[in-house]
C-alpha cells in the first residue's frame, strides 16, 4: 500500500508544498498527496506538471490548481477566484461552491463543480471541459473559444457573451444570452455528444439529456461590420 504525503498548512509554508509538488518524482507522484488546513490560502497546488492526485481538506484561496497539466486535484471545500485558471490537462473536482472566473482561460483538461460557480464561469475557455451542477452566475462562457460548458443548474446574464466556439449547455434556465449568442437546436449528434461528455465527466445517466438546451456563437461578430458596431 502506498502511503500518503501529508502536508499542513499550518505547520509548513504554502512555497514549500508547491515547490514539493513541483519537483516530486517519479515515486513521490505515485503517492497521494494530502494538504490539511488550507485556510482560504491563495494558488494552492498550482503549477503542477506531473500525473498525480493532491487532495485538499478545507477551502482554498485565488488560483487554486491554477496552470495544472496533468494532475487531479481534489478540493473537499470551497475554491476562490480563478481555480483552475489556464489548466492544460488533468482534472480539478471541487466538491463545494467556486468564486468568479473559475476555468478562466483553460486549454484542457476537466473542472467539475458540485456546487454553484459565480460570474464569468469558463470566461475565455480554450477547450477545457467543465461541468457545474449547480447554477453560474452571469457573464459566463465571455469570448469562449472551444471547450463545452455544461450546467445542470441555471445561467445568469449574458450568457456566452462574445463567444466563439465554446459549445453551453444548460439544463436550467437563462437569465439572458449575451451578444452574438444563440440557442440552437438539439439534435439527436448534439445529443450523443453531450451524452459522451457526461460520460467522460463521470455523471452519464445521472441526467437526461434532452432537458438541455443548446447554445453557441451566431457568429456575427467574427469580422467587423458596421451594422454589428452596437454590439462590440
Amino acid at each position: 500500500m502506498v502511503s500518503d504525503n501529508v502536508f499542513d498548512l499550518e505547520r509548513i509554508k504554502l512555497r514549500d508544498l508547491n515547490s514539493a509538488l513541483h519537483g516530486a518524482s517519479e515515486a513521490d507522484a505515485a503517492k497521494r498527496w494530502v494538504v490539511k488546513n488550507p485556510n482560504g490560502a491563495h494558488a494552492v497546488a498550482a503549477g503542477i506538471r506531473v500525473p498525480m492526485t493532491v487532495q485538499i481538506d478545507g477551502h482554498v484561496g485565488y488560483y487554486c490548481a491554477g496552470m495544472n497539466q496533468q494532475a487531479t486535484v481534489i478540493v473537499n471545500g470551497n475554491a476562490g477566484v480563478g481555480v483552475a485558471e489556464n489548466m492544460m490537462s488533468g482534472m480539478v473536482h471541487v466538491h463545494g461552491d467556486a468564486s468568479q472566473a473559475a476555468g478562466a482561460t483553460g486549454r484542457g483538461g476537466k473542472l467539475i463543480i458540485d456546487g454553484n460557480a459565480a460570474a464569468r464561469c469558463g470566461i475565455s475557455m480554450k477547450g477545457i471541459d467543465i461541468l457545474v451542477k449547480g447554477s453560474i452566475g452571469h457573464m459566463s462562457a465571455f469570448m469562449g473559444q472551444a471547450g463545452d460548458l455544461i450546467v445542470l443548474g441555471n445561467a445568469g446574464e449574458y450568457l456566452g457573451d462574445s463567444l466563439y466556439e465554446a459549445r453551453l449547455f444548460v439544463q436550467g434556465s437563462v437569465a439572458s444570452l449575451g451578444a452574438d449568442c444563440i440557442e440552437k437546436p438539439m439534435q439527436d449528434e448534439h445529443k450523443s455528444a453531450l451524452h459522451e461528455k457526461l460520460k467522460q465527466l463521470g455523471v452519464a445517466g445521472e441526467v437526461d439529456v434532452s432537458s438541455f438546451k443548446r447554445y453557441g456563437s451566431a457568429r456575427r461578430l467574427y469580422n467587423f461590420h458596421v451594422d454589428n458596431a452596437g454590439a462590440y
